[in-house]
């Protein structure tokens, strides 16, 4: 069989590149216009391995490829069309992504956001690149992920959207199993049977559910059960260094502040909180346990910093801990400053999810829907 091909757009320090790889996908080309993660980039996978720069100025150096990947930047769009019930995407960058589907029309693609994507703008945000994508002749399906499902000590849910060429003559509906389907209510399983009977994307609500489908310009949603696929979990205490330098204590003077602690004591998403103040409203002095997943890593500097209580010690976590929540090889970013490290990391799409989602999308994942379901027949219809 023929070794598929990627492109990976807004490739940050290649979380889907990794999520290829262990899937035997080659990756043909990246871009990315941030500096310091394009050195992470070809230190890990090649000097001449992406494209450095303003993707505008190179869409027209883009090869075919089979696959197109991307965690696109979420901005806001114009609302100069919501007369029309619907956004202008003109000027984004989720443009960019148009522009690739229409110009190379890969068989597939997958795109990663923030679960707030769901319901930014209410719900019009979400409507708007459903809208832009189901006009490139592509079924579409999208599902809210967690990392936690896939063996990551952390709580970090992530809209996947992927989408496969109408032509293609294999089974659509790809991040579902038959299991979860059949545990949807029965009228809205009818409801699911013809295309037609869809609501129009005008239609949505103020935040779309986690899991749906959308086609030429319809769309089918539902709050899926708990996800069914997930591996063994995993806590924050399975993946800490053993040995950790003091640099990555607190200070005396950051110390001085933890007797205005209230006690909390408590799991919240599986985050285990011990203490805080303000109720959490001042997140720089909230402690944290060890017996729960961590928080969401993210690129802002301010959550660099937060703080738990490991064994006697109070320590913010280290970069090679932040890999390791993410799903990369502790020296990935090694190129980069520890500083830079967390920016980079909590930036990234963690390459278990995104290699759970492509395995699923291009056939190679188990459980998949066959031919057979009413999802087949619908979106065939």
């Amino acid at each position: 069989m023929k070794s598929m091909k990627t492109a990976e757009l807004f490739a940050g320090i290649g979380g889907f590149r990794l999520a290829a790889e262990a899937l035997g996908i080659q990756t043909v080309w990246a871009n990315d216009k941030d500096p310091k993660a394009c050195a992470v980039y070809r230190n890990r996978f090649g000097s001449d391995s992406i494209i450095e720069g303003d993707v505008l100025e190179r869409l027209d150096e883009i090869p075919p490829h089979d696959i197109l990947s991307a965690g696109f930047p979420c901005q806001p769009f114009s609302s100069a069309g919501k007369k029309q019930g619907i956004e202008d995407a003109r000027g984004t960058l989720f443009q960019v992504i148009i522009d690739v589907l229409r110009k190379r029309q890969p068989r597939y693609f997958i795109l990663e956001n923030v679960k707030r994507l769901l319901e930014m703008e209410n719900g019009w945000h979400f409507a708007t690149i459903l809208h832009f994508l189901s006009q490139l002749d592509y079924r579409i399906e999208w599902r809210l992920l967690n990392a936690t499902h896939f063996g990551l000590a952390q709580n970090r849910k992530r809209v996947i959207i992927v989408g496969v060429r109408v032509d293609d003559d294999d089974v659509p509906v790809r991040l579902t199993s038959e299991t979860e389907l059949s545990m949807l209510d029965p009228e809205d399983l009818s409801d699911l049977v013809s295309v037609g009977s869809w609501p129009e994307l005008g239609r949505h609500g103020a935040s779309f559910p986690n899991w749906g489908l959308c086609y030429d310009g319809r769309f089918f949603s539902a709050d899926l059960p708990d996800f069914s696929d997930r591996c063994a979990p995993v806590i924050l205490t399975d993946v800490l260094e053993r040995h950790v330098d003091s640099k990555f204590d607190f200070t005396d003077i950051t110390m001085q502040w933890l007797h205005k602690n209230t006690p909390v004591e408590s799991f919240v998403d599986g985050v285990q909180i011990l203490s805080n103040q303000a109720g959490g409203a001042r997140m720089g002095y909230t402690i944290f346990g060890t017996a729960g997943v961590a928080p969401t890593l993210t690129a802002s500097t301010s959550r660099h910093y937060e703080r738990y209580k490991i064994g006697n010690r109070y320590r913010r976590l280290t970069n090679v801990e932040y890999a390791r929540l993410q799903g990369f090889p502790d020296d990935h970013c090694k190129t980069a400053s520890i500083y830079d490290q967390y920016i980079l990391f909590g930036n990234a799409v963690p390459p278990p999810l995104a290699s759970w989602a492509l395995a699923r999308l291009v056939g190679k994942g188990a459980n998949i829907p066959t031919q057979g379901t009413q999802i087949k027949m619908a979106l065939s219809a």
